[in-house]
């Protein structure tokens, strides 16, 4: 169908292109791109090109073709019944065997008008104007009312196969090569500058859509990322250009395009979880929010829940570290560090700890001192006021005691060197009670670890995510009380099977 040049030409501008068959074809026009292939494997391996067309040697016998008509005349006449029993020959060659070898048995549909016979000289002239190039040969094929194939075999007829199909004049003057070499630079300056505003085009909406920077890399991109670009950009650019330039493939284009439109099935979940992270000081990482879930009777992997939080943005706040040093100097001496860093109890009223902490907001400096159980974390007792001063921490003592329940529990009451440790009052509340006491060496902080913990939990969950300027001390009081008692009542504990302390000790029997 293509003259020798025709597809020498082709085959030239295929490897200037650096074989790109797109290119190619969308510069020249012609032929489809698996043929240039073909044509360029043919010119590799015989450093040429044929100089017409050689008819293939014939697939089917004349044996198989008497079969094949013998069948359908002993077996009902039925072509679609003849091609399935003996696998073969095509939909149209059967009907062209019967009428080669007989032509008399062929069923004729009534009814149904032939095709039109054309004049020789219309066909003369449409092969004229097909070969002179006038217009293309589908123009001329809808201007005759034929279709193409019908075109090009009247040209066969008239003018024979090895005649090319196309006798449009090239180009042969001397500044023909030049020309063709400025056209030829010419349009890869157009490819290079269409890359660069592809490129230029991509950064730009990576920033818009993704919020990225301009000189990100789109390589770095997820493929669910590259996928949003590719949707922006697609009615500006071909898809085959943006699946090159971003490196993506075309299968995962189309899956993470069909996902984006499927309708949300966590939708529900979201909220839910949007509503637990909330009324929970907004301090519950993936692990408890799953377990909370768990309590609501939703069960789902904890990737998922990962996953679901990252998106909505439900991050537990970040502590802000600082130095903090209190000591001033041995005023009384000190007893042994009873604990030695072993924190753990095998029963409630086992081990005590206790120290005080501050808290400094716009209204003023506020003072917490606890009394934690080793066994479970169960702040056992609390006072909270505006001076660090001895009736805070005797009070928080006379609560403790009074929650001693048996005789026989005698805790070890540890605690740093602070001097509310060591005045009379603390020390005579401790004789009485028949406790012991331990501290912490000097200004050693990891010895009251577990202590420690408890304030850097309280503060990371409440205290330094919120804004506490309009904020008063009373107010303020208000919230840590509350905060203590959903910690010893609601707050759930990986550590003792996603249950609260209370909860916890419910469980074994120990609390009412």
């Amino acid at each position: 169908m293509y003259s020798y040049e025709d597809r020498i030409r082709a085959v030239e501008l295929y490897v200037t292109f650096g074989k790109r068959a797109a290119a190619t074809v969308l510069q020249l026009g012609y032929p489809t791109t698996r043929a240039l292939k073909r044509w360029h494997e043919e010119y590799q391996q015989r450093h040429d090109l044929p100089a017409g067309y050689v008819r293939s040697k014939p697939k089917y016998s004349p044996e198989q073709k008497a079969m094949a008509v013998a069948h359908y005349l002993n077996h009902g006449r039925c072509l679609a019944f003849t091609r399935r029993a003996l696998g073969y020959p095509g939909k149209g060659q059967l009907p062209a065997w019967l009428d080669e070898l007989s032509p008399e048995s062929r069923r004729r549909v009534t009814g149904k008008a032939g095709s039109v016979s054309r004049p020789s000289e219309i066909k003369q002239a449409a092969v004229i104007a097909l070969c002179t190039r006038g217009e293309s040969a589908q123009q001329v094929a809808q201007r005759v009312g034929v279709s193409r194939p019908t075109l090009y075999n009247w040209k066969n007829k008239i003018l024979g196969r090895e005649v090319p199909a196309s006798m449009k004049r090239h180009d042969d003057s001397p500044q023909a090569p030049e020309k063709r070499e400025l056209e030829r630079q010419v349009e890869l300056l157009r490819q290079d500058i269409r890359r660069l505003q592809l490129e230029h085009d991509i950064l730009k909406k990576a920033n818009e859509l993704l919020k990225k920077g301009l000189g990100v890399d789109p390589q770095l991109l997820s493929n669910q990322e590259k996928t949003l670009l590719a949707d922006a950009l697609r009615q500006t650019y071909a898809l085959s250009e943006l699946f090159a330039e971003l490196k993506l493939a075309r299968s995962s284009y189309f899956y993470h395009r069909a996902r984006q439109r499927a309708s949300d099935k966590f939708a529900d979940l979201r909220c839910v979880l949007t509503s637990l992270f909330e009324l929970n000081h907004r301090c519950y990482g993936y692990r408890r929010m799953r377990a909370a879930l768990s309590r609501q009777q939703v069960f789902i992997s904890e990737k998922v829940v990962r996953r679901l939080m990252k998106e909505e943005r439900l991050a537990v706040s970040t502590p802000r570290r600082r130095r903090y040093g209190s000591y001033l100097g041995e005023i009384s001496p000190a007893p042994k560090n009873l604990i030695n860093r072993d924190f753990q109890a095998t029963a409630p009223n086992e081990k005590w700890l206790t120290d005080i902490t501050e808290f400094h907001i716009p209204a003023g400096k506020i003072y917490l001192s606890p009394m934690i159980d080793c066994f479970d974390g169960l702040v056992v007792s609390w006072t909270i006021g505006t001076h660090p001063e001895a009736e805070l921490v005797n009070a928080m003592l006379d609560a403790a005691i009074e929650k001693v329940t048996h005789s026989n529990d005698r805790p070890v009451v540890h605690s740093d060197r602070g001097a509310h440790y060591r005045w009379p009052g603390w020390l005579s509340r401790i004789s009485d009670a028949k406790l012991t006491r331990s501290m912490s060496r000097k200004g050693c902080s990891p010895d009251n670890a577990a202590c420690e913990g408890f304030f850097g939990r309280l503060k990371t969950e409440l205290f330094y995510p919120r804004n506490w300027q309009a904020t008063t001390i009373d107010q303020f009081i208000e919230l840590v009380d509350s905060y203590i008692r959903w910690y010893n009542e609601k707050r759930i504990k990986i550590s003792l099977g996603s249950l609260s302390p209370m909860e916890y000790r419910k469980s074994l029997g120990l609390a009412a």
